[in-house]
């Protein structure tokens, strides 16, 4: 193999790596919901789409960089997601499990056309003078704003981390996704708990968009795109587990990237749904589902 052939494989895996990794943080959102709360969330794509559009508004009304929306984004969403769960979703009772998919797919309606009427159905995108700009290091090119957008997840998914197994929040999370009433009965209130999770899973997901939002148009059905990989995500590293999920976005993304360069960038969407269709049959618990810890 000659060393423009190393040098390409480089580039495309690590380019892999840093999409995977926006592809980990929206997963991580999606897992941590599943993982307390047995709720799948078909809106996760939607909330991604908010983060988006907040930064689309905010860029065209004050032209605030796209990276400083992250101080409106990521607390909106979470507020959003506290409000979803404290008013929609706690009121399923024991019908959570299946009622949580009929009220998030009609969440995610009412949000898509929303933001169909407030912007319109043409793609928009942002311009910043360093989108176009490359980072260079032995050899291999990176975009600066896939470089940011990786350092983002990297801060964002350690600093849930850091509350998960460092804080008493953290371990009544752990608490109410291991045995809710065990938790209730020793004092942790956990529908206090569950709405703290949703909005800390709608919150990654807007961080998501703010991040993606400098490579990439938005559209309001921009979510439909994303909430497919966010399961494809979960189901690699396993329903409910974050290390798994972290796991699963970058080897989606390695995937994608290397079947886009060696294979036809036209079928990329196609290699993670084949990748997920494997797992599906083979080891349906995930790849990482026996031997990295839940939530």
């Amino acid at each position: 193999m000659d060393q423009v052939a190393v040098t390409a494989f480089f580039q495309t895996l690590v380019q892999g790596l840093l999409t995977g990794g926006l592809y980990a943080l929206i997963g991580t959102g999606l897992s941590l919901i599943f993982g307390v709360m047995r709720v799948i969330n078909f809106a996760h794509g939607d909330f991604l789409a908010i983060g988006m559009f907040i930064t689309l508004a905010l860029f065209k009304a004050f032209n605030l960089d796209p990276y400083l929306s992250l101080l409106v984004a990521a607390p909106l969403g979470f507020g959003l997601g506290y409000f979803i769960q404290r008013v929609v979703l706690s009121k399923l009772g024991d019908r959570l499990g299946e009622g949580s998919m009929l009220a998030t797919l009609g969440l995610g309606l009412i949000i898509s056309n929303t933001l169909l009427l407030g912007f319109g159905a043409q793609p928009q995108s942002i311009n910043v003078p360093y989108a176009i700009n490359t980072f260079k290091f032995a050899g291999v090119q990176v975009s600066v704003s896939l470089l940011i957008a990786g350092l983002g997840t990297v801060l964002a998914i350690s600093a849930l981390n850091l509350v998960l197994y460092r804080t008493e929040l953290g371990r009544a999370i752990r608490a109410t996704a291991q045995n809710p009433l065990g938790a209730e009965l020793q004092g942790v209130k956990t529908s206090n708990i569950q709405a703290i999770v949703f909005g800390v899973g709608v919150s990654f997901a807007a961080i998501a968009g703010v991040l993606l939002m400098p490579l990439l148009y938005t559209f309001p059905t921009v979510g439909e795109n994303y909430v497919t990989k966010a399961f494809i995500v979960t189901v690699l590293g396993g329903l409910g587990n974050l290390p798994g999920a972290i796991a699963g976005g970058l080897v989606l993304g390695v995937i994608e990237s290397l079947g886009a360069f060696y294979v036809s960038n036209n079928y990329r969407d196609a290699y993670g749904l084949i990748a997920f269709l494997l797992v599906l049959l083979l080891r349906p618990e995930g790849l990482f589902g026996k031997t990295v810890k839940r939530v």
